[in-house]
């Protein structure tokens, strides 16, 4: 396990926020025993055993067939942030980064897979953090993400459910965001399959990058 200098509380990842894949899903939402889809934000925890770094080498998951990787804008909090509006939301913000989330593939948003998603090392956050001052607006950034050098995911802030100032709005009313918590909001909902010695890349042009291998 690898502490992460960036990280000083809670890393807290949105789920279910790619609009593409929301769209996708209605169908199997409106099944049995639910029969509806989520009305608010679908929440996981990467607790601190997960927690590693830009360059880091993520062990492949023991006794595990196959893995996926999703990397997502991550919103890095610099003040206290407690029950506020959405127009007051990003005042909140320090600055911005990335995250790659390694797991098991998903297999119910409904009942997140507690094993698959709090794996050793699995939640790399990127080295630097880019000045909120610097972002003018973080819906218009998109992260491109690559494995051993080819394009698998080319996620758009703007193409989620609940773009970043409603989440912390709303995450704010659930708990409070202390200086140092991060939330990753834009996973895209099509995961990547990886394999052992894989190199995963993950930019957002001009801001900030990521780079990680997994071990054999």
């Amino acid at each position: 396990m690898t502490d992460n200098p960036i990280v000083k509380g809670k890393l807290v990842c949105v789920a279910l926020n790619d609009a593409d894949q929301f769209e996708a899903m209605q169908a199997e939402f409106n099944e049995a025993p639910y029969k509806s889809a989520p009305t608010q934000p679908v929440l996981y925890f990467k607790p601190h055993n997960t927690w590693s770094t830009e360059g880091a080498e993520v062990e492949w998951a023991a006794d595990a067939d196959s893995m996926v990787v999703g990397a997502s804008l991550a919103v890095v909090f610099g003040k206290e942030c407690c029950r506020v509006s959405q127009e007051e939301a990003l005042d909140y913000v320090g600055g911005y980064t990335l995250v790659h989330d390694f797991s098991l593939p998903e297999k119910s948003y409904y009942r997140p897979d507690i094993k698959g998603k709090c794996l050793d090392g699995s939640a790399p956050i990127g080295g630097a953090v880019a000045a909120a001052s610097d972002v003018a607006d973080p819906q218009s950034l998109s992260v491109v993400t690559k494995v051993n050098g080819e394009i698998v995911n080319d996620m758009p802030v703007a193409r989620t459910v609940r773009g970043v100032a409603e989440l912390i709005s709303t995450i704010s009313y659930i708990m409070t965001l202390q200086p140092g918590d991060v939330i990753a909001v834009a996973f895209p909902g099509n995961r990547a399959p990886v394999n052992k010695g894989d190199k995963v890349t993950s930019e957002i042009a001009g801001v900030v990058s990521l780079n990680n291998q997994l071990g054999q």
